[in-house]
């Protein structure tokens, strides 16, 4: 059956990326919250106060149940009244100002109906962008991507600029990455395919990450640099609140509300009316949260 083949290997991937960031923390563990509810289970996986990781959680779920009204609407369901689905989700919040926000995640949906995709991606969200780590983090997703289809990466990399977008801020939540929904997978050969590419993006996370962790987690900051952070992290509330999929459909399927809010950082700032000093980083680093940008061939 299809939906336990994708339920072993998500759960077994989850695993695999918590240990990874363990061992790239250095200090901290993850702590495992098993759940289980009518609709289906999940292993919601937590890291604290690391030595370079703040907060890190990783989300594994299996659901099934009842197509409701919301999600009809919110996913443009017109037939099918059954639903199952299974995915990784995953944050990480560094300590460090200079080290970036990530976000990964994979999933499976299914109807009743036969209909069935494939969705998911990652995105990095930098407090200080830094343009040559920006167009090496582009280079590795456009390589995974290219693997599969050389239409994947410009498609999903727009894909990510116009979801991953603040309209009433008019800014782009970060550098974007590639993100990608409703990939049909009727056909065994299709469906293989982009099972194994939301395999290797899963795998390529953790990978990717720890190389941008450990570049930057000795950098010094100062308390300035930390408030930014903080700045920067109410953002990130305000796009998952409004904007995020995920959240919605946690929320309407009834899901899991600890699992669901995860996501949020552990501290996060509001300041009435912050405009940054003249020709500081802070101001650079707002000027390229635009959609549209080639981070790939970014001068440094």
């Amino acid at each position: 059956m299809r939906d336990q083949q994708i339920t072993k290997t998500y759960r077994e991937l989850q695993q695999q990326i918590c240990s990874q960031l363990e061992n790239a923390d250095g200090k901290s563990a993850f702590v495992t919250d098993y759940w289980k509810k009518e609709l289906g289970h999940g292993y919601t996986m937590v890291l604290q106060n690391g030595n370079a990781i703040e907060k890190a959680a990783v989300n594994f779920s299996s659901v099934s149940g009842s197509v409701t009204n919301s999600m009809k609407d919110s996913m443009k369901i017109v037939e099918g009244s059954e639903y199952f689905a299974t995915g990784i989700s995953s944050i990480i919040h560094p300590k460090n100002p200079f080290v970036p926000i990530t976000h990964m995640n994979v999933r499976y949906f299914e109807l009743n109906t036969g209909l069935a995709w494939f969705g998911g991606g990652i995105d990095l969200t930098p407090h200080y962008i830094n343009k040559k780590e920006a167009s090496w983090f582009h280079k590795e997703l456009k390589t995974i991507c290219d693997y599969y289809d050389s239409d994947f990466y410009p498609v999903f990399k727009s894909w990510a600029d116009n979801y991953f977008y603040l309209s009433h801020r008019e800014e782009t939540r970060g550098i974007g990455g590639i993100f990608f929904d409703y990939q049909t997978a009727y056909e065994n050969e299709s469906f293989e395919k982009l099972f194994d590419f939301t395999r290797k993006i899963a795998e390529a996370y953790p990978r990717i990450y720890i190389e941008l962790l450990t570049k930057n987690r000795n950098t010094e900051f100062t308390e300035k640099e930390k408030n930014w952070q903080k700045l920067r992290r109410g953002r990130y509330v305000e796009f998952n609140l409004m904007y995020d999929h995920g959240t919605k459909f946690g929320i309407d399927s009834n899901g899991r509300v600890e699992s669901i809010f995860l996501s949020m950082p552990p501290m996060a700032n509001w300041e009435y009316n912050f405009t940054p000093k003249t020709g500081s980083k802070e101001e650079e680093t707002l000027s390229l949260l635009k959609k549209d940008i080639d981070w790939i061939n970014m001068n440094s």
